[in-house]
């Protein structure tokens, strides 16, 4: 699953618009190594470089180039951001001391006012620095801005985005041939589960852009040949009346841009889901999780199997064509029992494509907390680590055991839905053909049933070089290993990376 680097992109023309010259790199893209963004650095002397990065897995990565550039450029600034440096912007500081800041939460105006306090960063709110005689600052907290129509579109067209493809591996989006790319309508969600830390990062707010701000950047993308966009909201279906006003913006203003989002099952737009289908939305995903009341509830979910049900109907009857569901498997004091009824209820529900992922515990989030209380993780010592539940909490089943009814349910999940709903299970077979190779799509179909020794797809194959080769599977010990063993790993990953294209290329000459 490919997405553009839409956070970069949205403080890239905020700067343009202030009349700064940016410069962005996407790490996704095998064709900007490290080395290549050295180079640039080297040769055009920015006065800041900016390194942002989602969550924990991205930071050891995130602080190794850190390293590399202040290597190369003794006297650049320095800037880490995102959500884990964020909610950890103190202890990265100290475990980082080659990065000048930390920045945290929103990026558009703190941004601003950073670049013009780059030697006096004292009065910028939201940042974590450290005085020259060593005294660590933590700058007083930068209050949410509730007004996101001030910022301008982000910005697409700086970035070679080519070699981004929507695959429907584990999350597929929209599953279009049309250009694709993706917008942030809205911001946080409320809800408490124990394993997000969305709701710490945005202090429990929900912030949205105007109907009106939405269906302008839609019209935009229109126009620059855009035709399948993903709404990356945490939480789109929230408030009716917005989500009516953008359905009745598309059709006004005849914009044929499929699309896709997601949100809870409780929502009270469903009412309008043919409003959205008729505006072209194309895929929705809910945040299903299990067909256990007991693990919904233990998960801290705040919603009902029934609810599920409802909303997968509600939103298969409107005419949606693609219905996701996300499910986690290895919970607290989930049983056997709990499991085996979280496939039964996933062969029920009218989902077309769905995704078991195990549950794992991130710092910032409710159930790190839990653990820490249990003395199951050390905050002091594992701040920068996470862990797969099922490896450090005993009320977990073993993963051998995860893994196991996890292959069986798919197993059974797979022939199911041939069985039960043939008619919606060959449409989405369909357009798997359409959008990808059909031996893939053959191997993905097999692998429940074989095993390891389906292999893998051609696009699984990319999708692990672009993520830094076999150690990437398995992030939660990545995070724990020394800087020495993943160097190493990121060597190994380059010389993958060289092996893949070549071969793509000794394909192409052929073909």
């Amino acid at each position: 699953m490919g997405f553009p680097p839409i956070g970069i992109m949205s403080l890239s023309s905020v700067l343009k618009r202030a009349g700064h010259e940016v410069v962005m790199f996407d790490q996704a893209n095998p064709e900007t190594p490290n080395e290549i963004i050295i180079e640039e650095i080297r040769r055009q002397r920015p006065a800041l470089v900016g390194l942002s990065f989602l969550s924990t897995t991205s930071y050891p990565y995130a602080k190794l180039l850190a390293r590399q550039i202040r290597a190369a450029d003794a006297n650049v600034k320095l800037a880490f951001g995102g959500v884990f440096a964020s909610l950890n912007a103190q202890l990265v500081k100290l475990q980082v001391p080659e990065v000048d800041f930390v920045c945290r939460g929103d990026g558009e105006q703190l941004i601003l006012d950073l670049v013009e306090r780059l030697d006096d960063p004292a009065a910028v709110a939201g940042v974590t620095w450290q005085e020259r005689g060593g005294r660590l600052r933590h700058n007083v907290n930068r209050p949410l801005d509730r007004d996101l129509d001030q910022w301008p579109f982000p910005d697409r067209e700086s970035l070679a985005l080519d070699f981004v493809e929507s695959m429907p591996l584990d999350v597929p989006a929209v599953l279009s041939l049309e250009r694709f790319t993706t917008m942030q309508t809205s911001r946080g969600c409320p809800w408490p589960c124990v394993f997000c830390d969305i709701p710490v990062f945005n202090e429990g707010k929900w912030r949205s852009r105007s109907p009106e701000h939405v269906i302008a950047e839609m019209r935009q993308l229109q126009a620059d040949g855009y035709g399948a966009v993903y709404f990356v909201d945490d939480h789109f279906l929230l408030q009716p009346k917005r989500i009516q006003a953008i359905c009745k913006g598309i059709g006004d203003n005849d914009i044929r841009i499929q699309w896709g989002c997601e949100g809870r099952v409780d929502s009270t737009c469903m009412e309008l889901f043919p409003a959205m289908a008729k505006a072209h939305c194309r895929t929705l995903m809910f945040g299903l999780e299990s067909g256990s009341q007991r693990v919904l509830d233990r998960l801290n979910k705040e919603q009902t199997l029934e609810e599920a049900e409802r909303a997968v109907t509600k939103a298969k009857d409107s005419g949606i064509q693609i219905v996701h569901g996300f499910f986690v498997v290895g919970c607290p004091d989930e049983t056997e029992a709990d499991m085996r009824e979280t496939f039964r209820f996933a062969s029920r529900l009218r989902i077309d494509t769905f995704g078991f992922n195990r549950l794992c515990v991130y710092r910032g989030t409710p159930l790190w907390q839990e653990y820490v209380r249990r003395g199951l993780v050390d905050d002091a010592a594992d701040w920068y680590k996470y862990f797969k539940c099922s490896s450090i909490d005993p009320t977990v089943l073993p993963g051998e055991t995860i893994h196991r009814i996890r292959q069986e349910g798919l197993r059974k999940l797979i022939v199911y839905k041939l069985a039960r709903y043939p008619v919606q299970a060959f449409k989405l077979l369909y357009r798997f053909f359409r959008h990808m190779p059909a031996g893939d799509v053959l191997r993905l179909l097999s692998k429940p049933f074989l095993g390891p020794k389906g292999g893998m797809t051609n696009a699984e194959v990319v999708s692990r070089a672009v993520e830094h080769a076999e150690l990437k599977s398995d992030a939660a010990w990545l995070t724990q290993v020394s800087d020495e063993a993943l160097e190493h790993a990121m060597h190994e990953s380059r010389a993958e990376r060289a092996r893949i294209q070549a071969a793509a290329e000794a394909e192409r000459r052929a073909a």
